[in-house]
């Protein structure tokens, strides 16, 4: 059957300021205004992993990264089909899964579903859809013919004329190959002994200049580590690359599929041509993932694709990679940090503050002051929706943080935002609502604190009352709604546990009572962790500070035996 998004065509509704949303095309070099293929309706396919080990930070960046887009889109009133592939065959798995002594599909399902959890933990929404490689294996071949019918694959033959199970593209038959990266084939061209044309490349943009015309040339690409199937001596030009590679001797049986050109299994850059189009058609509005995906992988994708007669996305993006000490973070360098790792040592929310407060086309520097900074904005931003609850007796529904409309909120937070989702300046609109709401709490207990000496002053100081009040709940509600767009609503899931967040849709004051003092525990109790590992290490100044700090905030602790409790003063 058919999936939604190539099936259903009626237009949507959206709100007015979608036609405000701005996005950088990585195929024009360009911020263009956002148009949507069919009226009210994304189709966005983002790479996704390729499950031969743990998740580490760089990769959640990516997932972080499109998930807050998508968050936006669907706020602005678009319905988004959202694709995020597995890949779940290739030679790394099959490597280590040998070496480890597991089965190839073991460790593959191990490992997806790590990174489910650490999707699942950080916050990131399920995508509508989850296609593994290996479940489209006949879509593949599908292409791969198609391409073959069209003259710009190759098939290589043994010595008595049988298909090896190795297939090529034929970079030379498209001339059009380079254009999303920006590199051109040369316009003086020569013929070989066979005959065949032997392009060589403009080096005319910055993308050629970093990653030359080819990472199949001689030598390493540390960012982009070459397949070994693409230093093959039957390909025809050391630019073209592998659609189906042959089984070697080590590949288990169950890691062979029979097909007309040979017995073997796909390619790395064929999966998501075949899936895209079969889940979102022969276009569709977004292409996402990482920017060390932008060559090779989209480059061939792109061309594989066009050259099937498909016309692939629309738009093309790409999120940044983080860095540790200004090297790109990856396992290939051995610097990755893994995501349970990082959750062992610091909050999910703070570690997604941490992943998505920077542009996501903007490098990210992880380290100590980055987790700190995160930590920081979780106590403020914590404190400020505890404190207004307890004001207010109550906190906000989650409908009715959900049902907040685009246009509804602050015009600095949505202009951030469809300014090619720009989460800095989103942040920084939050941060100004919540000053507001601080001084709207001052207001509040000052008309509290006010005796009237006559009727007439009695209802002077109800009025400011109400207009405190009123104020207050609007600066708690819009801080909230924004921070749901980013996927960072305190009191939502799955920072709050499903019961609690359950109770807290729907009941009165006390579930809401109940959700703050959950706030208010996990927010402390990281403090008194990190005081208390601050008294280990015999840091005492620090850890008086901590104290000192809660102390202010009205908070009595009190050492034990067994650790240390807080109250309310």
């Amino acid at each position: 059957m058919p999936p939604a998004f190539r099936n259903e065509t009626n237009p949507v509704p959206v709100a007015p300021l979608a036609k405000d949303l701005r996005v950088y095309n990585t195929a024009t070099h360009s911020v263009e205004v956002f148009k949507p293929i069919l009226p009210g309706r994304v189709g966005m396919y983002v790479c996704g992993a390729t499950v031969q080990s743990s998740p580490h930070i760089g990769h959640i960046r990516a997932a972080v990264a499109f998930d807050i887009i998508r968050r936006w889109m669907e706020r602005l009133g678009f319905k988004v089909t959202f694709i995020r592939n597995v890949t779940d065959i290739d030679d790394k798995i099959l490597d280590k899964a040998r070496a480890a002594g597991q089965q190839w599909w073991e460790r593959a399902y191990i490992y997806e579903r790590e990174f489910t959890h650490a999707y699942e933990a950080l916050g990131v929404q399920a995508p509508t859809y989850e296609p593994r490689a290996t479940g489209h294996i006949d879509e593949m071949v599908e292409l791969i013919q198609r391409l073959i019918d069209a003259g710009h694959a190759y098939v290589v033959y043994d010595e008595e004329g049988r298909p090896t199970g190795n297939v090529f593209f034929d970079v030379a038959s498209w001339p059009h190959y380079g254009e999303l990266t920006g590199q051109k084939q040369n316009a003086s061209t020569s013929s070989g002994a066979d005959g065949r044309i032997d392009a060589t490349w403009d080096a005319d943009s910055t993308v050629t200049d970093v990653m030359g015309p080819s990472v199949d040339k001689a030598g390493d690409d540390k960012y982009n580590p070459i397949d070994p199937a693409d230093y093959s001596p039957d390909k025809r030009d050391p630019r073209d690359f592998a659609l189906w590679k042959a089984s070697k001797p080590t590949d288990p049986s169950t890691a062979r599929w029979k097909t007309p050109f040979g017995e073997g299994r796909p390619g790395w850059h064929i999966e998501c041509s075949a899936m895209s189009h079969r889940y979102l058609g022969d276009m569709f509005d977004i292409h996402g993932g990482g920017l060390d995906l932008r060559f090779p992988h989209h480059e061939n994708e792109m061309a594989q694709t066009r050259a099937a007669g498909w016309r692939t996305a629309n738009v093309w993006m790409h999120s940044a990679w983080v860095t540790a000490k200004g090297e790109k973070m990856s396992k290939s360098l051995g610097n990755g940090l893994s995501v349970p790792a990082v959750l062992a040592q610091n909050s999910p929310w703070v570690v997604r503050y941490a992943l998505g407060s920077v542009h996501y086309r903007s490098m990210l520097e992880w380290g100590d002051q980055t987790l700190a900074e995160a930590q920081a904005a979780y106590e403020r931003i914590s404190n400020f929706i505890a404190r207004a609850g307890e004001v207010l007796g109550g906190q906000p529904t989650r409908e009715q943080v959900t049902d907040v409309d685009a246009a509804e909120l602050p015009e600095d937070f949505v202009n951030a935002m469809n300014d090619d989702f720009n989460v800095s300046g989103a942040i920084a609109a939050i941060f100004t609502m919540i000053r507001e709401g601080n001084k709207s709490l001052g207001g509040f207990a000052q008309a509290l604190a006010t005796k009237p000496n006559s009727p007439e002053e009695a209802e002077h100081v109800d009025s400011q009352r109400k207009q405190a009040t009123d104020k207050l709940a609007k600066n708690l509600l819009m801080v909230r709604a924004m921070l749901d767009v980013l996927g960072l609503d305190p009191l939502a899931q799955p920072w709050m546990d499903s019961e609690t967040a359950g109770r807290n849709g729907s009941a009165g004051k006390s579930s809401n009572a109940e959700a703050e003092h959950k706030l208010l525990d996990k927010m402390i109790g990281h403090q008194l962790k990190a005081r208390e590992a601050a008294r280990k290490a015999r840091n005492f100044a620090v850890a008086d500070t901590i104290r000192n700090s809660l102390t202010a905030m009205g908070i009595t602790i009190e050492d034990g035996r067994d650790g240390s409790t807080w109250s309310l003063q």
